[in-house]
């Protein structure tokens, strides 16, 4: 399966810009993948007026990707923030290779040093969706600290976990660091996905990585924009879990 990783400096709180800048560049790649994956908060930044930019499901942002994901024949995975009935939530959404919702993850942990958490509902439940059979476990940012999502992932044997963020300068060493850990640990592909650029608080340098189930470092975009790709085979997650049984020896306390 070929992912293709889309790196860059979203405009702030503009979903317009956003949305011909992302066709821009992905006209400028030509890329041909299966799979494309954004950023957190893919057309606004990680705004904390959340009030003011969330939509529903089925809003402009889901409109957006579902356009672009028919039109390239891709599936899409991108972050928006959803309204649900009054209460906002920083969501992971999955779209198909038809232009269709194939499913979503609403963040588990926001970001309480922020203040994320004052302006954002904790979601209630991890996500798993399927490409192909191959499965699928969803993340978004701050998650990365809290292993015990992942190792639900690890438990239901997904193949690769995706995790679409806003991770700024200061603290990149802990995120390529969790990245390659949460690989280790559940033996299976994990692909973050970054932003570059400036917001008003942050400065960010990208640094979105792909690593193999050893640990093994696959893919990484520095401080770019920029759209780059890998090929994956998971049947070395299948093999590298047969030589390494390390996950039926989890015991959850």
């Amino acid at each position: 399966m070929k992912i293709s990783i889309y790196q860059f400096n979203p405009m702030w709180e503009d979903k317009k810009s956003n949305q011909r800048k992302i066709e821009d560049l992905l006209q400028k790649s030509k890329i041909n993948s299966d799979v494309i994956i954004f950023p957190e908060m893919t057309l606004t930044g990680f705004t904390m007026r959340s009030k003011k930019f969330s939509e529903s499901i089925n809003g402009e942002t889901s409109i957006f990707f579902q356009s672009l994901a028919k039109d390239k024949s891709m599936h899409i995975f991108a972050g928006l923030i959803e309204d649900i009935n009054g209460k906002n939530y920083n969501s992971l959404i999955h779209i198909n290779q038809s232009g269709q919702l194939e499913a979503k993850y609403q963040k588990i942990h926001p970001f309480s040093f922020s203040g994320e958490n004052r302006h954002f509902e904790s979601g209630g439940k991890p996500s798993i969706t399927t490409i192909d059979k191959v499965k699928i476990g969803m993340s978004i940012c701050y998650d990365l600290r809290f292993p015990e999502l992942f190792r639900f992932y690890a438990k239901e044997k997904v193949d690769v976990i995706i995790n679409i963020a806003n991770w700024p300068v200061k603290r990149i060493e802990h995120w390529q660091h969790l990245l390659k850990a949460r690989a280790i640990e559940n033996l299976c592909f994990v692909i973050g996905v970054n932003r570059v650029g400036k917001d008003k608080g942050n400065e960010y340098n990208g640094q979105s990585s792909i690593y193999g189930p050893l640990g093994e470092k696959l893919l990484k975009i520095n401080n770019v924009e920029k759209i780059e790709s890998a090929t994956l085979d998971f049947e070395i997650v299948k093999n590298t879990r047969q030589k390494f049984p390390f996950l039926d020896d989890i015991r959850l306390i």
